[in-house]
């Protein structure tokens, strides 16, 4: 996890990376449950405000989406760079090509989760 922070994150993404860290030390049983970590100041994702600088639902999805088909984006230019001879970066094509991958199953994941969630909470009975 520590060459997690020598990526530029953007800052949405830190919050979860340190909750992340956090439940990483507790499976590790380096931190015993209920203890809280120090983090960094508005770091939680579900901060209580007033609600003018908290993002909606569809906005941070929208952001993740954009942001998974940027990395597409990338990776597929770089792909084609290497095929037309015009890069001979095979480390970072295949680099870009896997964060996308990941990146998109991540996504796909998502998906599944929320669409489950959906039909529960559509055959919930009132």
């Amino acid at each position: 996890m520590d060459k997690v922070g020598a990526i530029t994150t953007p800052n949405m993404q830190l919050p979860m990376i340190a909750e992340m860290q956090q439940m990483a030390a507790i499976a590790s049983n380096r931190v015993e449950f209920g203890t809280t970590l120090p983090q960094p100041a508005g770091s939680s994702l579900f901060a209580q405000g007033n609600g003018t600088n908290s993002p909606s639902f569809s906005r941070v999805l929208r952001g993740a989406i954009d942001s998974v088909n940027n990395l597409q984006h990338v990776a597929s230019d770089k792909q084609t760079a290497m095929d037309m001879g015009v890069s001979d970066d095979l480390s970072g094509t295949m680099l870009a090509s896997q964060k996308a991958s990941v990146a998109f199953s991540a996504m796909v994941q998502v998906r599944n989760k929320l669409t489950t969630a959906l039909d529960e909470v559509m055959n919930t009975a009132l």
